[in-house]
């Protein structure tokens, strides 16, 4: 697995912590997102993919092996730090500073949108998952990890981080599944990592495609 190497990693934001991918044990339980993201893309080669709240871009040097293009957007304005790291790592992608609740791409857009820990920050879910729907293909998929939601874990990141899920989360967690479900269907679902993940999973991995409805020409 490919990732952006530390010392081009750029820190975006106060929930953005790439280097914690690089640190003893913290750093396993990090890449297991991205183990489960290659394992929900199946090799299948995209041609437009999105990266919703792509941060220092630490994971596009292994998502551009899964697409012709790669996109990516986040809510920071380190643009264009991070585009001249992704540039020295040999990685083409087009970013920008936009948040998943209202973007500019046209409808029909991403034949795959990835979000790695990403929408359980958005504050109207509602809308993201609205304009997910929108830039996706009818035929496309939307490939989302997300943290499990457990006292006994969320002590374990205090611990190992000093950060509070309840309030990084505000609550989020609980209703994501609940309202993708209202837009999406699951074709695939994980529980990370695979065999103490059925008991207590760190993180839940879902792939999933878009209900059908009537697009807009």
């Amino acid at each position: 697995m490919k990732l952006l190497r530390p010392e081009l990693l750029i820190t975006t934001g106060e929930l953005d912590h790439a280097e914690w991918n690089y640190r003893p044990f913290l750093g396993w339980i990090q890449r297991l997102r991205f183990k489960a993201v290659k394992s929900l893309l199946s090799e299948v080669q995209y041609h437009r993919m999105l990266e919703v709240g792509y941060g220092s871009g630490i994971f596009m040097p292994e998502l551009i092996r899964y697409c012709e293009e790669l996109y990516g957007i986040d809510i920071h304005r380190k643009v264009d730090e991070v585009q001249k790291a992704l540039e020295q790592a040999g990685v083409n992608a087009k970013l920008y500073s936009l948040s998943i609740e209202s973007t500019s791409f046209p409808s029909n857009y991403f034949d795959c949108v990835v979000a790695i820990s990403a929408l359980e920050f958005v504050h109207n879910i509602d809308a993201a998952c609205q304009e997910i729907r929108r830039i996706l293909t009818t035929d496309g998929f939307l490939i989302v990890i997300t943290p499990s939601y457990s006292k006994i874990l969320d002590l374990g990141l205090k611990i190992l981080t000093g950060k509070s899920a309840i309030l990084d989360y505000a609550g989020r967690r609980e209703f994501l599944l609940p309202k993708l479900l209202e837009k999406f269907s699951i074709t695939q679902s994980l529980k990370v990592p695979s065999v103490i993940g059925r008991i207590v999973p760190l993180y839940n991995g879902l792939k999933l495609r878009p209900k059908h409805i009537m697009r807009e020409p």
